[in-house]
């Protein structure tokens, strides 16, 4: 597939047979592009070693195939659990509190109830196995939403954006997707990867580019009012980023 981005002609890699991408770090980038520098133990940097399925089908928690399997470009391997709770502010969640955990940041990983209570993992538990940190995530999930993260993230400029911010609309329903990676051209422009879990909650996938036919990459053009996604339309004004 070849198309134009910033005056660019790209290909993006189509296939068959299940997706040959190990990493979110290893997708093809637009050509001309090169991936933002992350340092190292950022949250970027984890994020491009989060390994990818083979599978391309989205499941549901229940195990069922989600209806529509035209919105992923590849799905992440994290366990989307046996209940309905990990949709898409949990998945953003979930992700952050993974990169914390793998770092032993137990007393960074805090969210917000929407009473304002504060849960933090450190504080909840002195237990660090994996059993506990499955329960407090629950936890999350059951008491905070999008509402809730959006308070807990500051503004971020599209033109700037980062692996680990998020494009979010609090409400009910409102959405959050996360940019799980970056890259930039030689004057600047940003293209940028979406990843995102929906009602019901189900697999978290990197989703495609439908109005720019981009494959999975988006451009981090100010000029639009709009970032169209395959499910979700949010305002380019709309992507917050973590305060710490």
């Amino acid at each position: 597939m070849r198309t134009l981005l910033f005056g660019l002609v790209l290909s993006i890699p189509t296939w068959s047979g299940g997706n040959p991408y190990p990493t979110i770090g290893s997708i093809p980038l637009p050509a001309g592009y090169h991936r933002v520098v992350q340092g190292d133990g950022s949250f970027g940097a984890w994020l491009r070693n989060v390994q990818l399925k083979k599978e391309t089908t989205v499941y549901l928690y229940d195990g069922k195939p989600k209806e529509n399997q035209d919105a992923q470009f590849a799905i992440l391997d994290v366990s989307v659990g046996k209940e309905d709770l990990q949709q898409c502010a949990d998945a953003v969640m979930r992700l952050r509190a993974e990169y914390l955990y793998s770092r032993g940041e137990y007393g960074s990983i805090t969210f917000f109830t929407e009473t304002g209570k504060r849960l933090n993992f450190a504080d909840w538990t002195t237990d660090r196995r994996r059993a506990a940190f499955d329960a407090f995530l629950r936890k999350v999930f059951m008491y905070c939403s999008t509402r809730t993260l959006a308070r807990q993230l500051v503004r971020a400029s599209l033109s700037m954006v980062d692996p680990g911010d998020v494009l979010i609309r609090a409400g009910s329903p409102g959405h959050a997707m996360l940019v799980v990676d970056v890259a930039e051209d030689n004057h600047g422009h940003r293209t940028y990867l979406l990843a995102q879990s929906y009602i019901p909650a189900q697999d978290i996938h990197i989703v495609k580019n439908p109005a720019d036919n981009l494959g999975p990459w988006y451009r981090a053009d100010t000029s639009l009012v709009m970032v169209a996604t395959p499910e979700y339309t949010f305002k380019t004004n709309e992507l917050r980023k973590w305060a710490n």
